[in-house]
Protein backbone atom coordinates (compact mmCIF):
# COMPACT_ATOMS: atom_id res chain seq x y z
CA UNK A 1 0.00 0.00 0.00
CA UNK A 2 1.56 3.38 -0.65
CA UNK A 3 2.12 6.24 1.73
CA UNK A 4 -0.50 8.74 1.86
CA UNK A 5 0.47 12.05 0.66
CA UNK A 6 1.34 14.84 2.80
CA UNK A 7 -1.42 16.77 0.99
CA UNK A 8 -3.96 14.14 2.49
CA UNK A 9 -3.17 15.14 5.79
CA UNK A 10 -5.03 16.78 7.87
CA UNK A 11 -3.44 20.24 10.28
CA UNK A 12 -3.22 18.04 13.24
CA UNK A 13 -1.05 15.39 11.99
CA UNK A 14 0.95 18.71 10.02
CA UNK A 15 1.81 20.04 13.47
CA UNK A 16 2.45 16.63 15.50
CA UNK A 17 4.86 15.92 12.28
CA UNK A 18 6.55 20.24 13.39
CA UNK A 19 6.46 18.90 17.39
CA UNK A 20 8.03 15.08 16.30
CA UNK A 21 11.07 17.45 14.26
CA UNK A 22 12.45 18.75 16.87
CA UNK A 23 11.54 16.97 20.33
CA UNK A 24 10.81 12.80 17.96
CA UNK A 25 13.73 10.98 19.69
CA UNK A 26 13.58 9.06 22.74
CA UNK A 27 16.16 10.96 24.75
CA UNK A 28 15.50 14.68 24.19
CA UNK A 29 11.70 13.81 25.54
CA UNK A 30 13.75 12.25 28.62
CA UNK A 31 16.42 15.04 28.86
CA UNK A 32 12.50 17.65 28.88
CA UNK A 33 11.57 15.41 31.22
CA UNK A 34 14.46 15.46 33.87
CA UNK A 35 14.84 19.45 33.54
CA UNK A 36 10.60 19.31 34.70
CA UNK A 37 11.86 19.52 38.22
CA UNK A 38 14.97 22.21 38.18
CA UNK A 39 17.98 22.87 36.13
CA UNK A 40 20.51 20.50 36.15
CA UNK A 41 23.97 20.46 34.98
CA UNK A 42 25.43 18.41 32.13
CA UNK A 43 27.14 15.44 34.93
CA UNK A 44 23.98 15.01 36.76
CA UNK A 45 21.42 14.54 33.29
CA UNK A 46 24.04 11.91 32.54
CA UNK A 47 23.96 10.27 35.56
CA UNK A 48 20.16 10.42 36.08
CA UNK A 49 19.29 9.32 32.20
CA UNK A 50 21.38 6.45 32.62
CA UNK A 51 22.62 4.80 29.47
CA UNK A 52 22.70 8.24 27.42
CA UNK A 53 26.58 8.88 25.96
CA UNK A 54 27.91 11.77 26.68
CA UNK A 55 28.07 12.53 22.80
CA UNK A 56 24.32 12.16 22.45
CA UNK A 57 23.45 13.93 25.49
CA UNK A 58 25.30 17.45 23.91
CA UNK A 59 24.15 17.07 20.83
CA UNK A 60 20.26 16.75 22.54
CA UNK A 61 20.88 19.70 24.84
CA UNK A 62 21.96 22.00 21.54
CA UNK A 63 19.48 20.98 19.58
CA UNK A 64 16.92 21.48 22.16
CA UNK A 65 18.64 25.30 22.74
CA UNK A 66 18.26 25.78 19.10
CA UNK A 67 14.77 24.79 18.97
CA UNK A 68 13.97 26.92 22.38
CA UNK A 69 13.25 24.26 24.69
CA UNK A 70 16.24 24.76 26.46
CA UNK A 71 18.19 27.59 27.61
CA UNK A 72 21.78 26.94 28.73
CA UNK A 73 23.67 29.25 31.48
CA UNK A 74 27.32 29.01 32.46
CA UNK A 75 27.85 28.26 36.16
CA UNK A 76 31.48 28.07 35.27
CA UNK A 77 34.03 30.21 32.91
CA UNK A 78 36.91 28.10 33.43
CA UNK A 79 36.10 25.36 31.69
CA UNK A 80 33.22 26.80 30.45
CA UNK A 81 30.33 24.49 32.56
CA UNK A 82 26.39 24.78 31.75
CA UNK A 83 23.10 24.82 33.46
CA UNK A 84 20.12 23.80 31.94
CA UNK A 85 16.63 24.87 32.24
CA UNK A 86 13.40 24.77 30.29
CA UNK A 87 12.20 27.72 28.51
CA UNK A 88 8.67 28.55 29.12
CA UNK A 89 7.95 27.07 25.53
CA UNK A 90 9.50 23.82 26.96
CA UNK A 91 7.89 23.69 30.17
CA UNK A 92 4.56 24.08 28.09
CA UNK A 93 5.77 20.26 27.13
CA UNK A 94 5.34 19.50 30.84
CA UNK A 95 1.38 18.09 30.43
CA UNK A 96 2.16 16.32 26.89
CA UNK A 97 4.87 14.03 28.59
CA UNK A 98 2.67 13.46 31.73
CA UNK A 99 0.19 12.13 29.29
CA UNK A 100 2.60 10.02 27.48
CA UNK A 101 4.41 8.56 30.85
CA UNK A 102 1.11 8.07 31.90
CA UNK A 103 -0.07 5.71 28.46
CA UNK A 104 3.22 3.90 29.00
CA UNK A 105 2.44 2.82 32.50
CA UNK A 106 -0.81 1.88 31.73
CA UNK A 107 0.10 -0.37 28.72
CA UNK A 108 3.39 -1.81 30.70
CA UNK A 109 1.66 -2.18 33.84
CA UNK A 110 4.45 -1.69 35.88
CA UNK A 111 3.77 2.24 36.99
CA UNK A 112 0.55 2.92 38.59
CA UNK A 113 -1.36 5.99 36.54
CA UNK A 114 -1.23 9.57 37.87
CA UNK A 115 -3.41 10.42 40.83
CA UNK A 116 -4.81 13.06 42.72
CA UNK A 117 -2.92 13.39 45.44
CA UNK A 118 -6.20 14.80 47.98
CA UNK A 119 -8.33 11.88 47.18
CA UNK A 120 -6.35 9.35 44.84
CA UNK A 121 -8.43 9.16 42.40
CA UNK A 122 -6.76 8.03 39.02
CA UNK A 123 -6.75 11.63 36.93
CA UNK A 124 -7.64 11.78 33.56
CA UNK A 125 -7.24 14.66 30.49
CA UNK A 126 -9.35 15.85 29.14
CA UNK A 127 -9.87 18.78 26.53
CA UNK A 128 -11.42 21.90 27.52
CA UNK A 129 -13.08 24.55 25.98
CA UNK A 130 -13.18 28.06 28.21
CA UNK A 131 -15.77 29.97 26.12
CA UNK A 132 -18.38 27.38 26.81
CA UNK A 133 -16.80 26.07 30.23
CA UNK A 134 -17.28 22.99 29.41
CA UNK A 135 -15.46 19.46 28.62
CA UNK A 136 -15.13 18.78 25.06
CA UNK A 137 -16.22 15.04 24.96
CA UNK A 138 -15.08 12.22 22.05
CA UNK A 139 -17.31 12.66 19.81
CA UNK A 140 -17.13 16.39 19.40
CA UNK A 141 -13.65 15.75 18.31
CA UNK A 142 -13.83 15.13 14.92
CA UNK A 143 -14.79 18.72 14.29
CA UNK A 144 -11.69 19.99 16.44
CA UNK A 145 -9.51 21.66 13.94
CA UNK A 146 -6.47 24.07 13.58
CA UNK A 147 -7.40 28.29 12.89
Amino acid sequence: MAAMSERHLGPASAALREALGGLGDRWSLLVVEALLAEPRRFSDLARDLGGIAPNVLSERLKRLEREGVVSATPYSSRPLRLAYDLTPEGRELAGAIRLLADWGARRSGQAPSLRHRTCGTALEARWYCPTCSRAVEEPETDDLRFV
